[in-house]
């Protein structure tokens, strides 16, 4: 892993160094946290390299690769408080709300662990007091134009293969109106594309309002004025609320996009991961998606390696990733997590059977990708500019989100375009993965 702090001892005896693991959920969930930090007067960095006299890991605990990574910060920042480089370290999160008796253990040194829904007590551990007055208000550790919208909590799902509820607990959805709040004090402060995220963003409202709210919410925050994108994530497939889609049709600041991970598509691999649904009516959803929202891209996950998956069945798999044709798609390889249902099962695909899996699905993808992209040529496109790297501007159109999606290169010798804008771009050639672009004034 890569090492994230140098020794080189902070001198602010009150700056603190949040580091941040995992997904999206986790940055937010460090945004906050580092925003009541600013209110009760420490200084904070975010993923610095250099040592502050106080470390706060934010873990993430999902998978084992992730496991491994949070574990490997925490060891190397214990290994740093022994060498008098850190003062004080603390560890919250999801590895810390599920492993937290064994870390105690095993990694002495961190002077407390935090679950995720713990941030008051980790305040009260630094002396600082929770400010109620700052829900809705949030510093940002991304890009300005862009933010991340968490809006709600856990998941009430049984996915066999899933350790979130274990780590986050049940869905808690929070009001409509605060999440307007918050998007209206993001618009105010330079942002323009909201990222809406959840552990499952189709369950919202069952809890508070008795109904599927996820169409009322975006009615709501297309309304915020300086908001120009709004993005949806996490969407889960079964007993999908179609009328999202309607919204998207007639809402222009809705990004013709959606993420709606499927994680396979045998029916017997889907009853074994207890995705209450089949391949039928995944088909059935995606092709009235696309006659609703003729310009949508769609954006996928599959998980392969599953107990028990055959060659058959991952066969099934490729031939519904090649019939559908997905804008975007990614393959996780299963991972055996203790303390889910799938753990009863043997874990029984190799190592290297997941990996050639993934190797072979990434290749379909590859060619649908390039094909998909060569019709782009020659259009225009609506793009916001993420930054600049190298001799290129970087952005994404309305169908790409940030680090996981495809990319627009523009030549900055060229072009101008000013990070943070939107910008016009004419499609001058494209790759699988990338697009290539000159800025059309």
């Amino acid at each position: 892993m890569k090492h994230r702090i140098m020794k080189t001892k902070g001198t602010k005896r009150n700056e603190v160094n949040v580091i941040t693991l995992g997904c999206s959920k986790n940055i937010v969930d460090s945004e906050n946290l580092m925003t009541q930090l600013k209110a009760n007067d420490y200084e904070v960095v975010h993923n610095s390299d250099e040592a502050s006299s106080i470390v706060i890991v934010n873990t993430c605990g999902f998978i084992d690769l992730a496991k491994e990574e949070s574990v490997n910060t925490i060891l190397e920042c214990a290994e740093l408080k022994d060498e008098g480089e850190i003062d004080k370290l603390y560890v919250t999160g999801c590895l810390s709300q599920r492993y937290k008796d064994d870390l105690e253990k095993e990694i002495p040194q961190v002077d407390a662990y935090f679950g995720t829904m713990e941030l008051p007590g980790l305040l009260k551990k630094l002396n600082a007091d929770y400010k109620h007055e700052l829900i809705g208000e949030r510093w940002t550790s991304t890009p300005q134009h862009f933010a991340y919208l968490k809006i709600s909590e856990g998941c009430n799902r049984t996915c066999s293969f899933c350790a979130i509820p274990l780590m986050r607990g049940k869905h808690v959805s929070r009001t409509i109106e605060s999440l307007v709040k918050e998007a209206s004090h993001l618009a105010k402060v330079g942002v323009k594309e909201l990222i809406l995220i959840a552990q499952e963003l189709t369950y919202y409202g069952l809890d508070i309002y008795k109904e599927r709210s996820l169409p009322k919410l975006l009615d709501a925050l297309c309304e915020v004025e300086g908001i120009e994108w709004i993005r949806l994530h996490y969407a889960y497939p079964s007993k999908f609320p179609k009328e999202v889609f309607e919204v998207m049709a007639r809402q222009e600041k809705l990004c013709n996009y959606l993420d709606i991970p499927l994680q396979h598509a045998n029916d017997q691999v889907l009853e074994r991961m207890r995705r209450q649904i089949t391949q039928e009516e995944q088909r059935e959803l995606i092709a009235y998606a696309r006659r609703v929202v003729p310009e949508i891209n769609i954006r996928t996950t599959m998980l392969i390696g599953f107990p028990g998956e055959s060659e058959s069945e991952f066969q099934d798999l490729c031939g519904f990733v090649e019939e559908m044709k997905f804008d975007r798609l990614g393959v996780f390889e299963y991972s055996h997590e203790e303390n889910t249902s799938a753990h009863q099962l043997e874990d029984d695909v190799s190592a290297e059977e997941k990996a050639d899996r993934k190797r072979r699905l990434m290749e379909i993808q590859e060619d649908i990708s390039l094909s998909l992209n060569e019709t782009h040529e020659g259009k225009i496109f609506k793009v916001l500019i993420d930054r600049k790297e190298g001799n290129y501007f970087i952005g994404r159109t309305e169908y790409d989100s940030p680090e996981v999606d495809n990319e627009v290169l523009i030549d900055a010798k060229e072009n101008y375009a000013r990070v943070g804008d939107f910008a016009k771009v004419k499609i001058d050639r494209v790759e699988a993965f990338d697009l290539y672009g000159s800025v059309v004034i």
